[in-house]
């Protein structure tokens, strides 16, 4: 799909290309790191490829200066910002919202706010920030980042133009990354759909970039559980997505550990008011303080979702164990197919046998992709 800021704006820099060249390209390329991995041959799946309109989360900036707003996308290798009026990534329920945001900036923007210096009050006017947006499964939902604070006059605008606006159902504001939103409005409370189960999501939450892509993940790790039964772990769970799944279609007891207490504590949530008795959380540093040999004993596969740093320790961890207590199958998903490399391996060198590992390019048009794998115990 061809795109009017193709030139400058940096979130697509593969565009350029012809679809066909592109994917080949993008396939290759991940093949060769994939190369690196100690077995032969190495047994490939079928790529999946997430196509354009697909992309359910987008993080955007915003600048005002003299009086004139630029909201958009950073530009290539740029810190300067690409005004945009839609792009081809998002579905189409996001770009949709975008003249409505741009809307709502313009007027928070020239409304200066007040902070007391000393004993006076002195006005500023905002200068920048980021926006925040989801498509959750019954709306939009919004999270203003900047450094700033909401005075009652910027209030009353977020709150009468989003009465007038039947797709965005939350607007939410945080002063900086990593904090917690506060939200301003919220006419009905944001959930998506994770398999039969309705997951509320707190703003600003990490959700995989697309439904599409979120599917054919979940959709790979259950071809590689098959039918397991027993108990799988669920390493770096994160919201919960792949325990969802797991839970709604499998006789299993699941195991799900992450560091993040926020994700944990919605999990929890969602969890009890989907009166889920088959998932037990557990909070755990996996990087500091992987799952034991006594942890993981009685699991008969395990679901592993590291960040791009990979699972370095947790993998160590569990190819020290004894080949009685190690897990049958392990489940992989990565988003970096460079730190999955070592890890295969390190499980390889251990008796492992790598029996499948597929590509899906759920970050279209980027250099990034992920790859879901099975491992199985010789």
């Amino acid at each position: 799909m061809s795109c009017h800021y193709l030139e400058n704006c940096g979130g697509c820099p593969q565009r350029n290309k012809e679809l066909s060249a592109y994917r080949q390209e993008k396939q290759d390329n991940i093949c060769k790191v994939l190369g690196q991995i100690k077995q032969t041959p190495l047994p490939l799946g079928e790529t999946v490829f997430i196509g354009d309109a697909t992309r359910r989360r987008a993080s955007l900036a915003f600048s005002f200066r003299k009086g004139k707003l630029t909201f958009g996308f950073n530009g290539a290798r740029s810190n300067d910002i690409v005004d945009i009026g839609d792009c081809p990534l998002l579905m189409p329920e996001l770009n949709d919202t975008l003249p409505k945001i741009r809307s709502l900036l313009e007027q928070i923007c020239a409304i200066p706010y007040k902070i007391k210096n000393g004993k006076k009050m002195t006005s500023h006017t905002l200068s920048g920030g980021d926006v925040w947006l989801c498509a959750a499964s019954n709306g939009v939902d919004v999270v203003l980042e900047y450094d700033a604070p909401l005075d009652l006059e910027h209030r009353m605008v977020i709150f009468e133009m989003a009465q007038a606006w039947d797709n965005i159902i939350r607007i939410s504001h945080r002063r900086r990354l990593g904090e917690t939103p506060e939200p301003i409005i919220e006419k009905a409370k944001p959930f998506v759909q994770m398999e039969k189960y309705s997951v509320y999501i707190p703003g600003a939450t990490f959700l995989q970039p697309s439904f599409a892509g979120e599917q054919a993940l979940a959709g790979l790790v259950l071809k590689y559980l098959g039918n397991v039964s027993g108990y799988v772990a669920d390493l770096f769970c994160g919201v919960g997505t792949f325990s969802y799944y797991i839970a709604s279609v499998a006789k299993v007891k699941i195991l799900a550990s992450d560091s993040s207490e926020e994700l944990l504590s919605g999990f929890q949530e969602s969890v009890n008011r989907n009166q889920i008795t088959n998932i037990e959380i557990k909070p755990r540093n996996l990087f500091k303080y992987p799952l034991d040999e006594s942890e993981l004993s009685s699991v008969d596969a395990v679901v592993i979702d590291p960040p791009r740093a990979g699972a370095a320790a947790q993998v160590g961890k569990i190819a020290a164990f004894a080949d009685e207590n190690k897990p049958q199958k392990i489940v992989f998903v990565s988003c970096n197919p460079h730190t999955f490399v070592n890890d295969a391996n390190t499980l390889l060198a251990v008796g492992y046998k790598l029996s499948e590992v597929t590509i899906v390019d759920q970050f279209v048009y980027s250099n990034h992709s992920e790859v879901v794998a099975l491992f199985t115990k010789e």
